[in-house]
């Protein structure tokens, strides 16, 4: 028995497929709107791809513009289709591509639903990533004069400026590394010399931080250095006062930030995915109706459109069963009399005894 088995009559048919032709180019819209926001979240990525550790998140743009450019093809295809549709010499060309169209459009509406899900699995992948990058971007902050670390600083500055954050987990991040190169540090001076020599390392290491963690919203002019030291400040208490600093770290700012950006894609693609459910049913309906009216040698009469032809039990077998029986095709039976020596030697005893017993 069909599944959801409909009945249409010509003007019904008509007015399908002129709505699925709307909605096919909707559809087109829709996959555009997908494309571009890949090639957005891609952009967006590799801006700070010089403090993210790995590229494992890159996953979900690349999918939302493959995704994307296979929705633009697949409703433009549907919309062809649409045109054809109640032209009976036309839509016979279409009936093997129907197949094909139908497994790309379910195999974009699963990778629709991957993305969405990945948007959420991959946020500690994400912050892991960010983790790291951001710990070697501050440590090779004073690398200004290091092949491939030259442009560290700047970026660093940037990210710290433009996210309103300081150091990976917070400001004392740069209580731990030498960020000043020797470049810029004068060794006659005692105090670089004691610093250099409190360090097992040879760091010259300080309470301070860079100028990009200061928060010009403070009312107090920026304290980046002696942080620790109540007296190197008048009125100044490290425990209890509320540093001129940004408080927040950077990888807690870009992880919110993308964070952010993955999670609005999941309404804008669900409705993406709606529309092109919506497309896929309608066409099967109008395809089934269509081939029902022709099989009748009335293209003008009523027909039947379904999604299934049986029921999904029903369909699921049949599936199964042509599967295994491409699976039994594609093997070489090894016990095969034909073609065998062994099965040539075996049948010739059989073929005298027979002769010999008539």
């Amino acid at each position: 028995m069909a599944l959801l088995k409909i009945k249409f009559t010509q003007q019904r048919r008509v007015r399908v497929a002129q709505g699925l032709w709307l909605m096919s180019w909707l559809a087109v819209m829709c996959g555009t709107f997908v494309f571009l926001l890949g090639v957005y979240l891609k952009t967006e990525l590799l801006r700070r791809a010089e403090v993210m550790d790995n590229t494992e998140i890159h996953v979900v743009p690349n999918i939302l513009m493959v995704v994307g450019l296979a929705s633009i093809g697949t409703n433009w295809v549907a919309s062809r289709i649409c045109q054809d549709s109640l032209d009976p010499s036309r839509f016979p060309r279409w009936k093997v591509l129907l197949l094909a169209w139908f497994a790309a459009a379910t195999l974009i509406c699963c990778a629709l639903i991957v993305v969405v899900v990945l948007s959420y699995a991959l946020q500690g992948s994400l912050e892991e990533s960010l983790k790291v990058g951001l710990r070697n971007g501050i440590r090779f902050y004073k690398d200004t004069d290091v092949p491939g670390r030259c442009f560290q600083k700047e970026t660093i500055d940037r990210l710290q400026l433009e996210f309103r954050c300081c150091g990976n987990n917070n400001f004392k991040d740069w209580f731990e590394v030498q960020w000043v190169s020797n470049r810029y540090l004068d060794f006659t001076s005692k105090d670089v010399k004691d610093r250099i020599r409190s360090n097992v390392d040879g760091r010259y290491l300080l309470d301070g931080v860079p100028f990009s963690c200061c928060n010009p919203a403070s009312p107090r002019p920026c304290l980046r250095y002696h942080l620790t030291d109540n007296s190197a400040h008048y009125n100044y208490e490290y425990q209890s006062e509320e540093l001129n600093l940004y408080n927040r770290g950077c990888r807690q700012a870009l992880v919110d930030y993308y964070m952010d950006l993955m999670n609005s894609t999941g309404p804008g693609v669900l409705s993406v995915i709606l529309i092109q459910i919506s497309v896929l049913l309608s066409l099967r309906y109008l395809q089934t109706a269509v081939e029902g009216a022709m099989a009748l040698e009335d293209p003008a009469g009523d027909s039947e459109g379904y999604l299934l032809e049986k029921g999904v039990k029903e369909t699921f077998e049949d599936v199964k069963a042509s599967v295994l029986s491409m699976l039994k095709f594609g093997e070489v039976n090894p016990n095969g009399a034909a073609g065998s020596p062994e099965g040539a030697d075996a049948e010739k005893p059989a073929a005298d005894s027979e002769k010999a017993a008539s």
